[in-house]
């Protein structure tokens, strides 16, 4: 499942109501970062953050190792499905 948000805030919720059957869920946004708590909420939630290359620099770095771009995102989701 992927969704996409302008934003993360707390709108990223809505996705676990949209996809509640679905265990791991993947969300692209272009926000320039977030928290850390509200990261640690969302990786607790199982909510993966899509995230352009270019924006993991606004990101924590305790986080970037988490997050994926949509290439990787791509390639997973290509591999899980074969």
């Amino acid at each position: 499942m992927l969704a996409a948000k302008t934003t993360c805030k707390d709108r990223w919720r809505q996705i676990l109501n949209e996809a509640s059957r679905i265990e791991k869920k993947h969300l692209l946004t272009l926000q320039h970062g977030i928290s850390e708590n509200q990261f640690d909420e969302m990786q607790k939630a199982n909510v993966c953050l899509v995230i352009p290359r270019k924006l993991h620099v606004h990101f924590p770095a305790s986080a970037r190792p988490s997050l994926q771009t949509l290439e990787k995102f791509i390639v997973e989701t290509r591999t899980c499905c074969r």
